[in-house]
């Protein structure tokens, strides 16, 4: 009886523990998110499945061109690009990104852009023109979606305070064929 009750109390314990450490890893360092709309199309489409990196929480460390996960003003969470860093200036003309007067390849895009032909993909607008910020604020980015004529981002909100990022993505764990680190 008493090796029964120790058993019992061996795996209790060993459950609690996997408790613990899912729950650890799935709200402060990883977490699913799922794609919803295709504001991202051409990089993700709608149902892809992807793991979003919590664990650095050091909003210094983000570049031009991450795609991150925040909470959007309405309180959905949204998945954008990040265009500008604080202190940029942000222009838009013949589908060309500028930033503080320098043009700025966007890679990701030269396919899609290549595949719409004449079509422009990106309106002609600038940063002042859209928000009235003359730059990207201090502890904010200026984020847009890759479908930049189906995307609600920056353009529409304005810049995204760091508070509000849940984290970085690049990586498409399903469906299964999609598997892959986007960039």
């Amino acid at each position: 009886m008493k090796r029964a009750v120790k058993e019992l109390f061996g795996w209790l314990k060993a459950l609690v523990i996997a408790v613990v450490v899912a729950f650890v890893v799935r709200y402060y360092l990883f977490t699913p998110i799922l794609v919803e709309g295709t504001s991202m199309v051409p990089t993700l489409a709608n149902g892809d499945r992807m793991i979003v990196n919590k664990w650095n929480d050091d909003t210094s460390t983000l570049k031009r061109f991450d795609i991150i996960v925040f909470h959007s003003p309405d309180g959905r969470d949204f998945i954008k690009r990040v265009i500008g860093l604080p202190g940029d200036t942000i222009t838009f003309r013949d589908d060309e990104l500028y930033i503080n007067g320098e043009k700025i390849n966007e890679p990701y895009l030269d396919q899609y852009k290549r595949d719409l032909g004449e079509q422009q993909l990106t309106e002609d607008f600038t940063l002042f023109a859209q928000t009235g910020l003359e730059s990207v604020p201090e502890d904010t980015v200026f984020v847009m979606g890759d479908n930049r004529g189906n995307s609600i981002d920056s353009r529409h909100f304005g810049p995204v305070d760091v508070e509000e990022i849940i984290g970085q993505t690049n990586i498409i764990y399903w469906p299964m064929e999609d598997i892959k680190i986007v960039k």
